[in-house]
């Protein structure tokens, strides 16, 4: 996702309103290709940030912006105080319809004259740039990124050099007055998708704003120009002018789309984004603020998942290692299974004791326990009396005998372990911020997989809340996010007779149905256990079974992990999750 054209066009639309003619009191440079610039205009005090990431690149007015400037400000943040800051902001300009922002800033120079400066800010991927140039003869004063010759043949961004906007794209700018003809001409000039005939031959235009005006004309995206009627691509003609109509006009929706059922952004613009009514809308007049819960939202993300990449691999190790394991107790447990034929070859032995002399290396005999009466071959020991042979086997048997009760109880811990491990690794997949992580970085140091910084070993507060639903009979339901909140749930929140409900041998989160002493309708059990198959490992599954039963059922042995519970007269049913009743029943947070 990225900032297209109609998106610029929002926020320079949105930057004219508010901060044209407004003075430029600070400076800082926070990250390598970042600046902040701190302006007063109408006794309003703003940010506006241009960033120039290669993974993430904007141009917005922040209202919550966080980040740390470094002690020593960086050689192009000197340039930009030296040469803007005290400055007015004289002209915010669209560069045609490009990702490309332009501020002129009006300012004294070192003989109290006036000069203006011009900052480009390019929205273009890991090509993004921020360049300071003199307005006057468009001489490049500095850049965030410096493209020198061996980067880039085509376009040098160097200190002293002339400014040159990116090469031209060979495409339609459609705020122009563009006709029928024209348009259907283009798009029939491409060869490939309908939508992406449409950014391909249109500037400023992304494949999701493609999308959504083959949606608006109810066409399929996916087919070819030549696949068309004629009145089909004329419709397409009128949603495309319609819409331009509106950004001509200064008319947006900024919006960002969100998929509750799995709490995720899918995209966000400034047009009102129809083909995906079934989902979840954050709305603003202001593009800034969409842009801003957008990229703060995703960079949650981003951090969440980049911390707990050393936690996911450490957890992955471990179970690994567990698997396998697993693997050789099961190996040694089914060695043990043959025990019996020790015990038989020592009474066998004993019985047959007068045929047997010291010396022998092996003897034959009936074998009485088989129910025909076969010939076995025992092995003996040659330097043994038949006495001791058999004592031997007696021994062996015991030894394997105790081995297999062993082993068994072996395989019981390993089995929790492993167990325990596939729940700590789901809740870090479906951590939602850094203290939902920081709580299973907690209790990892605690029960000993980590190593803890802290020396206290009790369990801290919870730091995070369960995720909440209402059913459709109006009973509360509660869902762990985490081993932590799961015993929190079940055995701190949870009344005797409210439900609790698990899948079964299956890792996942703790469900609890607030029955506020009522029954509980069969709809609303239902729903619940979509909700416990739908926030397990067998998410993507069908038919996943789920255990319920009342909470007063549910009991947590001494010295168990956290998480883990034992439970007993319950009940199962069989259920397939979706996305779209998990979005449905979700409680919105305020």
């Amino acid at each position: 996702m990225a900032l297209d054209g109609l998106v610029i066009h929002s926020i320079v639309n949105e930057l004219q309103s508010k901060i044209l003619g407004g003075k430029i009191d600070k400076v800082y440079q926070p990250e390598n290709d970042e600046v902040v610039l701190h302006i007063r205009n109408n006794k309003e005090n703003f940010k506006l940030v241009l960033s120039a990431s290669a993974s993430n690149p904007r141009v917005y007015l922040a209202k919550d912006y966080k980040k740390e400037n470094p002690i020593n400000a960086p050689m192009f943040c000197m340039l930009f105080r030296k040469h803007i800051q005290g400055g007015n902001i004289v002209n915010i300009s669209q560069v045609g319809f490009e990702r490309i922002v332009k501020i002129s800033v009006e300012s004294l120079d070192e003989l109290k004259e006036k000069t203006t400066k011009d900052i480009y800010i390019e929205i273009m991927g890991r090509h993004s740039n921020i360049i300071l140039t003199h307005s006057n003869d468009n001489k490049i004063i500095d850049s965030a990124k410096r493209i020198p010759p061996s980067i880039s043949r085509v376009r040098q961004i160097l200190p002293g050099m002339t400014y040159n906007l990116p090469p031209a794209q060979d495409k339609l700018n459609p705020l122009d007055d563009i006709s029928e003809d024209e348009f259907i001409k283009e798009l029939e000039s491409f060869d490939g998708n309908l939508y992406k005939s449409i950014y391909s031959r249109f500037l400023g235009i992304s494949p999701v704003i493609s999308k959504e005006i083959c949606h608006r004309a109810n066409i399929n995206e996916n087919l070819s120009t030549s696949e068309y009627s004629f009145d089909d691509l004329r419709s397409l003609y009128k949603e495309f002018k319609g819409l331009f109509k509106d950004m001509k006009n200064n008319i947006y929706s900024p919006c960002v789309v969100v998929d509750e059922s799995v709490d995720k952004i899918i995209d966000f613009s400034c047009v009102d984004l129809t083909m995906f009514k079934d989902l979840s809308f954050v709305k603003n007049d202001s593009m800034s603020y969409i842009i801003e819960y957008y990229y703060k939202t995703k960079d949650i993300k981003d951090r969440v998942h980049q911390r707990s990449s050393d936690l996911r691999k450490s957890i992955s190790i471990k179970l690994d290692r567990l698997y396998n394991k697993l693997k050789k107790q099961n190996e040694e447990l089914i060695a043990s299974e043959n025990a019996d034929i020790y015990k038989i070859y020592g009474e066998l032995i004993t019985s047959y004791i007068y045929m047997i002399e010291k010396g022998m290396e092996s003897v034959e005999v009936q074998n009485f326990y088989d129910p025909e009466y076969k010939t076995i071959k025992i092995k003996l020991n040659k330097n043994l009396t038949p006495s001791e042979n058999a004592q031997k086997y007696f021994k062996k048997y015991t030894k394997m005998k105790t081995a297999k009760i062993e082993i068994t109880h072996q395989i019981d811990i390993t089995k929790d372990e492993i167990e325990y491990l596939e729940n700590i690794m789901l809740s870090i997949e479906n951590c939602e911020n850094l203290a939902e992580l920081l709580d299973i970085r907690e209790e990892l140091g605690r029960v000993g997989y980590l190593k803890s910084s802290s020396k206290n070993k009790k369990e801290t507060k919870l730091t995070t809340k369960p995720h909440e639903f209402l059913s459709s009979d109006g009973f509360k339901i509660l869902v762990g996010k985490n081993n932590k909140q799961n015993d929190h749930l079940t055995l701190k929140i949870a009344s005797n007779d409210d439900i609790w409900m698990h899948t079964k041998n299956i890792p996942g989160s703790h469900v609890i149905i607030k029955s506020d002493s009522k029954d509980i309708p069969e709809t609303t059990l239902y729903e619940g256990a979509m909700l416990a198959a739908y926030f397990s490992k067998s998410k993507m599954s069908a038919q996943v079974p789920v255990d319920y039963t009342k909470k007063k059922n549910v009991k947590k042995p001494n010295g168990a992990k956290p998480g883990m519970v034992i439970y007993e007269t319950n009940n199962t049913m069989y259920v397939t999750p979706t996305d779209e009743l998990v979005a449905k029943l979700r409680i919105k947070e305020n």
